[in-house]
């Protein structure tokens, strides 16, 4: 399906990145894992790939310096020799009520889940714009859609991602480039394992499937919406949740 295509995953050591990274890479991608800090899990998902399934690197950069990124995204195209398509996966989260979050803490969040998935999109789009051809997935969340209590900044910035991917898709159209994005809902991940057992099993009741999501769930979504069969999809959002909103 997406046979010797190549696939910048931002964020791709992660767990709902790995997932999504070995997904795209047992349907014939070849894979440019972008991680932040965590060389380990980032190499250690790389040589799985490699080992198992065809071919993948891993490249380093901080997302919010669009230096960085653009040196990153050159390497990428040189080291594969082209970039087809891009997962903007990366992000942080935080719980904290509203009057306590700091400047620092606002800046933080903007930057690295808005501005960074700015900065990725943007690089990214110089070698695909000059094919007219090019596919972007976009990570976002439920909260993004219906705002969560004490996730305000967080709330803020995948909002702002639900609105920049519907923009963009209007403008990337005439080009032949699609952009899409992805609302989970609340998923099995280190991420979300500070929740204490009280508040999982009150997201749990609240959601239709009676548990939480996958990052496997995610992958797979995240296929479809870059492979063909998704060919006159773009500007859409596409929310996996169990029902939860």
């Amino acid at each position: 399906m997406l046979n010797g295509k190549v696939i910048v995953v931002t964020g791709g050591s992660g767990g709902i990145g790995s997932a999504i990274c070995k997904e795209l890479a047992k349907l014939g991608g070849c894979i440019a894992i972008h991680y932040k800090s965590d060389y380990k899990s980032a190499n250690d998902l790389k040589n799985y790939i490699k080992e198992n399934y065809g071919y993948a690197d891993i490249f380093k950069a901080d997302i919010k310096d669009r230096k960085q990124v653009d040196q990153m995204m050159e390497t990428i195209y040189n080291s594969f020799g082209r970039i087809d398509y891009l997962v903007n996966n990366a992000g942080i989260a935080q719980i904290k009520p509203f009057m306590d979050i700091t400047v620092d803490d606002w800046d933080a969040m903007i930057d690295t889940n808005l501005k960074g998935l700015f900065n990725c999109t943007q690089s990214a789009l110089k070698y695909m714009l000059s094919k007219k051809s090019g596919v972007i997935v976009n990570i976002s969340s439920i909260w993004g859609i219906r705002g969560a209590s004490c996730e305000v900044h967080y709330s803020a910035a995948k909002g702002g991602i639900i609105s920049f991917t519907k923009a963009l898709a209007k403008e990337l159209g005439p080009s032949n480039i699609r952009i899409n994005c992805i609302a989970p809902g609340v998923v099995d991940t280190d991420m979300n394992k500070y929740l204490s057992s009280d508040v999982k099993e009150d997201l749990v009741s609240k959601t239709s499937l009676g548990r939480l999501g996958t990052p496997i769930e995610i992958a797979k979504a995240v296929s479809f919406l870059l492979s063909d069969e998704a060919s006159f999809i773009t500007g859409q959002v596409l929310t996996i949740d169990g029902g939860f909103i």
